[in-house]
């Protein structure tokens, strides 16, 4: 009788570990992205500000929600003109579209701590579906008693099919931006 209190105990705080929202940590986390430059070197760039919030009940985050918002207007690649290209009609319209959305619709487990989180990726005024593989790094309590949790999600779209269009090439014709764009998404999480 003891055993199965002490073991329902047990699952029962493993499952209020899992159970509450989660929060970003602003401070710890990161949206970046590149994108190839004339055919022979890459540009790098990332976003400032973004939000979100995320939910799983289950330990194993097989029913996780997400929803991430990024401000368009917090984008920088350490260029000031070229930022303001990109917040342009060429590229983001942010005066248009201020903001780039992402809704989870799904979660795979591929094994271990690797996952493909399926969602719908709004930018401009498309929205399409698009699948992105995630490391789960774990969780831990830091100094301050707070519960966190660190995933890092990378992929990759055709910025022309989200309606970024830009097509000037250089004399010798090749494209000055290249139509795939990686990104990389550090998160770390706190519960709460």
């Amino acid at each position: 009788m003891k055993k199965i209190t002490l073991l329902a105990l047990m699952m029962a705080s493993t499952v209020s570990i899992f159970a509450q929202s989660w929060k970003i940590d602003p401070a710890h986390s990161k949206v970046h992205f590149t994108a190839s430059y004339l055919v022979i070197s890459d540009v790098d760039g990332e976003f400032k500000k973004f939000d979100g919030t995320f939910t799983s009940s289950k330990a194993d985050w097989t029913d996780l929600q997400a929803t991430v918002t990024v401000d368009v207007n917090s984008i920088t690649t350490d260029n000031d003109m070229r930022d303001g290209h990109l917040k342009g009609d060429d590229f983001f319209n942010a005066e248009k579209y201020p903001t780039i959305t992402f809704k989870s619709t799904g979660v795979k487990s591929l094994g271990g701590n690797k996952y493909m989180l399926i969602g719908d990726l709004t930018i401009r005024d498309v929205t399409k579906r698009v699948e992105i593989p995630v490391v789960f790094g774990g969780t831990v309590k830091d100094p301050w008693g707070n519960l966190k949790a660190g995933f890092k999600g990378t992929g990759k779209i055709n910025r022309k099919e989200f309606g970024l269009k830009y097509t000037n090439a250089a004399a010798t014709g090749e494209a000055v931006v290249g139509d795939e764009v990686e990104f990389t998404i550090d998160l770390v999480l706190i519960k709460g």
